[in-house]
């Protein structure tokens, strides 16, 4: 794949040295054909209103926080058990899972044991910087007194 980042007319001493425009290339065509490809949100529809969606999304999130990484059937054993509202059949949850990773709430991985695979459903891990920023933002907000009219007036 090497030939797909020469540039045309290019002799035998432009870009010779180390790294030049010829490696330069082909690192970029690697980078772009390993990225992975977005969901295509629009595709999926979840078959209910959006905000009955979010809500389902919401309990299911909670199933596998608490839970950990299970499988399909496992998830929908546990949504079933946890009483979340919503659900129509085990496919509705499959179609919800998939708007769930597309909206980068799920993440899908493979577990391979032998000649077997298993897929596992976990929740992405959430960044402890953002965490404690929002208790800071709560903190702040509860500990903040409101400030009086008059002691406005008396400074004037």
């Amino acid at each position: 794949m090497l030939w797909l980042g020469r540039r045309i007319g290019a002799g035998a001493g432009a870009g010779a040295g180390a790294g030049g425009a010829n490696g330069g290339g082909a690192i970029a065509l690697v980078r772009y054909f390993s990225r992975k490809r977005a969901e295509n949100l629009r595709k999926i529809n979840p078959r209910v209103s959006p905000q009955e969606a979010s809500s389902i999304a919401r309990n299911l999130y909670d199933v596998l926080k608490q839970h950990g990484p299970l499988t399909v059937s496992n998830a929908w054993l546990h949504a079933k058990d946890s009483g979340v509202s919503g659900l129509n059949s085990k496919t509705h949850m499959k179609l919800l899972l998939k708007w769930m990773r597309g909206r980068k709430m799920l993440k899908l991985w493979c577990n391979q044991v032998g000649s077997s695979k298993k897929f596992l459903l976990s929740t992405l891990p959430e960044d402890p910087k953002v965490e404690q920023l929002r208790r800071e933002a709560e903190v702040k907000l509860q500990t903040k007194k409101p400030s009086s009219i008059k002691g406005r007036k008396q400074t004037r």
